[in-house]
Formats: C-alpha cells, sequence, structure tokens
C-alpha cells in the first residue's frame, strides 16, 4: 500500500528546489512512499517593500508552515535553518539536519569585481542587518541599499543596473543551479554568516514518531552538532533580525570550532571571539561564547538597540 507523506514548503524557487531534493532522497529510500509538496505562502514572502527587522523577523518565513503542522495538513516542514527562530511551538521539534551547504555569503557584481574591488560609492544591495554591518566595518564607503525578493528577483536588480553588486547566500544560489554567477565566495573571517546559514532543518509534530523515524536516515551528525551550537549562542544573545548577529561552526575530529560576532547596526563596533571543545558539548560552547561576548561589549550593543539585557 502506497503511504502518503506531505511536505511543506515556501512557494520560492529556493524552497521548492530544497524541498525537491528532500523529496526524491525519501522516495529513492522508500518506494512504498509517495511524497507530495504542499506549497504555502508565508507573510514573509507578501511582504516584500520592508525590510525584515522592521515587521517581524525570521517567523515570517515558518509561521504559517508551523500551523499546518499543527493542523496535521503536512507532515515534515523544511526550513532553511537561517529562517528559523530559536524558540520553537512545544509540539514541535527540528529533528533532521541534512548535510550543510556552503554557508558563505557570495558576491555578485557588475565586471566580475571583488569585493575589495568595487569603487566607492557603488551600490550594493543587502537584506540583512548582518551583512550590512559587516559590510560598513569592511567598506565605508559603499552605498547600501535594501534588497528583498526572491533570488531572481535580486539579480535582475543588479543586470538592471540598478546595483553595482549584491550579496546572497552561496548555498541558494548552488541550489538553484546559479554558482557560476558568482564573483567571490566571501571568507567567514570577512564576512560571517548567518546563523545555521547553508543548512536546512526539518520540522515534525514531537509526538510523530512513525514520520521522525522514516527521515532519520536524512541527518548529518556534523551539521546538527554545529547548527544547535550557533543557535544555542543565538538564543543566550537573545539574538534576531533587529541585531547583527553571526556564527559560525567547524569539526575537527572531536572537537567543535565556534567563531562568533556582534555588531552595532552602523559596523563601528564589531566584536568577535572563538572558541574549541568537544563536540559532545556544542550548545554548552555556544552558550559560554555569547557570554564571553556579552562581556565584552556585546550587552551594551544589545541594550542600545534593544534597550534592555
Amino acid at each position: 500500500m502506497t503511504m502518503i507523506l506531505k511536505i511543506g514548503t515556501r512557494a520560492s524557487k529556493l524552497a521548492l528546489a530544497q524541498s525537491r531534493w528532500v523529496k526524491r532522497e525519501i522516495e529513492g529510500k522508500y518506494p512504498h512512499i509517495q511524497v507530495e509538496l504542499v506549497r504555502i505562502n508565508t507573510t514573509g514572502d507578501k511582504i516584500l517593500d520592508s525590510p525584515l527587522s522592521t515587521i517581524g523577523g525570521k517567523g515570517l518565513f515558518v509561521k504559517e508552515i508551523e500551523d499546518a503542522l499543527l493542523e496535521k495538513r503536512i507532515d515534515v516542514a523544511v526550513h532553511s535553518m537561517k529562517d528559523v527562530p530559536v524558540e520553537l511551538p512545544e509540539p514541535l521539534v527540528i529533528s533532521i539536519f541534512p548535510e550543510r551547504e556552503d554557508p558563505r555569503d557570495a558576491l555578485i557584481s557588475k565586471g566580475n569585481r571583488l569585493l575589495d574591488m568595487l569603487p566607492p560609492g557603488s551600490k550594493v544591495g543587502t537584506s540583512s542587518l548582518r551583512r550590512k554591518a559587516q559590510l560598513l566595518h569592511l567598506r565605508r564607503d559603499l552605498d547600501l541599499v535594501p534588497l528583498r525578493g526572491n533570488v531572481h528577483t535580486r539579480i535582475r536588480k543588479l543586470e538592471s543596473g540598478e546595483l553595482q553588486a549584491i550579496i546572497l547566500a552561496t548555498a541558494g544560489l548552488k541550489r538553484l543551479g546559479l554558482d557560476s554567477r558568482i564573483d567571490q565566495r566571501i571568507s567567514s573571517n570577512q564576512m560571517m554568516p548567518a546563523i545555521g546559514q547553508g543548512a536546512l532543518g526539518l520540522e515534525v509534530r514531537r509526538e510523530d514518531k512513525k514520520t521522525i523515524d522514516l527521515i532519520s536516515f536524512l541527518n548529518h551528525g556534523p551539521t546538527e552538532i554545529t547548527v544547535r551550537a550557533e543557535r544555542a549562542f543565538l538564543k543566550e544573545l537573545e539574538g534576531g533580525c533587529q541585531v547583527p548577529i553571526a556564527a559560525i561552526g567547524r569539526l575537527n575530529n572531536k572537537n567543535l570550532h565556534l567563531k562568533g560576532m556582534v555588531a552595532n547596526l552602523d559596523g563601528t563596533k564589531v566584536l568577535k571571539d572563538e572558541i574549541k571543545g568537544e563536540k559532545n558539548k556544542s550548545e554548552a560552547l555556544g552558550i559560554r561564547l555569547a557570554k564571553r561576548l556579552l562581556d565584552s561589549g556585546g550587552r551594551e550593543i544589545l541594550r542600545n538597540i534593544y534597550g534592555k539585557v
């Protein structure tokens, strides 16, 4: 008997590419399972004329999909982990972390220029405060322009001459088969990526053990360890889209190397630190790194932005 598994996904080309990969993997392993993709329009997809930091942040891309999970209209949700808030509804859990794609940011520019080669005053499109703060820290002579919309929309704005360069996630470009458009994969030493950037997360109902067991083969241990460390770092900082926060974890045998960053909005103060420790204590390491950054000036940055901490 054929079993039907329903996967909830955003309707963008990138989200569908990611969900179709999950669909192929599941159907390839289980011939008796038919996977259906359920397209769900989220608030974040509908509001394209305002920066995320002013309209509610990360949860705008997942709430409607989580509602569908809670109402049992779907069995699994496929998310880009950089879009997922650190607090999930209690009945839900991110149980599966497929192998991470390249987490770095990517520059696409007119004339195939690198970041250091962009002429002063160049208009650069970017969608996040994290990128903006780090760009201002590196190149205060650039004109940074807010940029929303899907990947193809952003590229069209570059091609139309509105912008001289745009910054996107390398992972998204690769998943869309657009990696040949990349002029520079920006080192994480120059621009630290978003929490969970390049990683997918499969969200399910905590009680649905059958589905969790079915899709468990997709989990990639090193990705889960690093992303959980990064999210613990973010949670300790009480961070969201209103604050430039970044982190990236890497495994070296049994050890985790985690780097983190907190910056003020104009990029005049960028705090970075790193920590190493046993990989089985990844979330504790994320919390420790966050506390170190809070003590070294991060608390003041957050207080100025949030008016608390």
